[in-house]
């Protein structure tokens, strides 16, 4: 059953007449809201997820990308030296905008998590760390390696591929993971939607055979059901996306201590987002709406 624009101004301006068709209240009504606003409350909380997870994706790929590690394995008489010689190399090799060692307070913080804050360095053989911080050209990472094996024994290059590459790649399937759950709340949607417009169907066949005999068309008693419908899904969807908006301004915001469990919520323009979820909610009630009226209208006759 195509719509033309008449239909689609009857539908949004309403035909008390038709209206009546469909119960305004009931088990129908009251399924359809609450099935909208559950789905839309959920579907932004997946789309916050969606989002936070790119946005982590591209901090780790970003911060990663551009930093390397050396470390001096060397014994405790030659490690100074070997550290010095390290940076003189990092010093002239190109693409290397910033190069230091780290002091032993620094890289006893970085232990405290595992061996406690009263660890002594000089009792474990703790090689010397080296922050490299890479240009936007990065450098030639088989080139340094090769001048460090020949000049600075002790000292191992890790460019962090090995630790990138599955932590983006994680960041980047919880992104596809979110945008796949919010898609399967719209199919539930859908499913909900299309289950109460039969069941109002159902409940209204004696009516809708009166209609007929009165010389209502198909295309009438459809429209009726399609408007009530479409606007019961829109009301429960902007219900649901205004208390999942509100719970995700509670969320705690992004700190360093807090890690991935901080920061879920949504960042500049994509507050705008969730706004559409009452319209796709309402399209996709329109559709089902249609499309499960059409196929009952034709049983019924």
């Amino acid at each position: 059953m195509s719509i033309t624009r008449k239909d689609l101004r009857r539908i949004v301006l309403g035909d008390r007449q038709a209206d009546r068709v469909v119960p305004p209240t009931g088990f129908t009504a009251q399924l359809t809201l609450f099935a909208a606003g559950a789905m839309a409350f959920l579907a932004v909380f997946a789309m916050a997820l969606s989002l936070a997870s790119g946005r982590l994706a591209a901090r780790w790929g970003d911060e990663l990308a551009r930093s390397s590690t050396i470390r001096i394995v060397a014994p405790l008489d030659q490690r100074a030296a070997q550290t010095e010689a390290a940076l003189r190399i990092l010093e002239t090799t190109a693409g290397v905008a910033f190069a230091r060692a780290l002091s032993d307070e620094e890289q006893q913080d970085l232990l405290a998590p595992w061996f406690g804050a009263d660890l002594d360095l000089q009792t474990l053989p703790v090689p010397r760390l080296i922050e490299v911080i890479e240009e936007d050209s990065g450098f030639d990472a088989a080139g340094l390696r090769l001048r460090l094996a020949a000049e600075v024994p002790g000292a191992v290059l890790d460019d962090h591929s090995r630790w990138r590459a599955p932590l983006v790649q994680a960041a980047n399937r919880l992104k596809l993971l979110g945008w796949l759950s919010a898609g399967l709340l719209g199919l539930t949607i859908a499913a909900m939607i299309t289950l109460a417009a039969n069941a109002a169907l159902a409940a209204n066949a004696q009516v809708i055979a009166v209609l007929r005999l009165v010389g209502a068309t198909d295309r009438y008693i459809a429209q009726a059901f399609i408007r009530r419908f479409t606007l019961r899904a829109f009301g429960g969807a902007v219900v649901g996306s205004v208390l999942a908006m509100t719970a995700v301004l509670l969320l705690p915001a992004a700190s360093d201590t807090g890690g991935f469990l901080t920061g879920l919520g949504f960042q500049g323009w994509h507050w705008f987002l969730p706004f559409t979820i009452p319209v796709l909610a309402g399209a996709v009630a329109f559709l089902a709406t249609g499309a499960a009226a059409g196929r009952a209208l034709k049983r019924l006759a």
